[in-house]
């Protein structure tokens, strides 16, 4: 992990000290385009559900991999937030793992 590229998006944090880590502060859309046009391979978004809203709304997503863990809080977030229109899913694959967690690959769709 330490030698893969990795870029930060944050409104908050002053410096990026991981290595290979590159922070954006502004403009996320334009930099995940940016990235996208290079091709250098797949991109993936660990944590932020306001960062998924906004590539969602923004079409930049060829793909959700989302990991159900088999906990139930009772409460929490909405993934994506409440302010994102419905967004239709294709099923690609489901893959369980032997902790329980299911891996679900989807196509983003067409909205609802």
């Amino acid at each position: 992990m330490n030698r893969l590229p990795k870029v930060v998006f944050s409104r908050t944090l002053a410096r990026a000290d991981w290595a290979n880590t590159t922070l954006v502060k502004d403009d996320a859309m334009e930099a995940v385009r940016q990235l996208k046009a290079q091709g250098n391979g797949n991109i993936f978004v660990f944590g932020s559900g306001d960062l998924c809203r906004q590539l969602t709304e923004n079409g930049l997503f060829d793909e959700y991999r989302i990991g159900l863990v088999p906990i139930a809080l009772g409460r929490g977030k909405v993934l994506f937030g409440h302010e994102l229109s419905r967004l239709r899913l294709e099923l690609l694959e489901t893959r369980p793992l032997s902790t329980g967690v299911v891996i679900l690959r989807y196509k983003p769709g067409t909205n609802c």
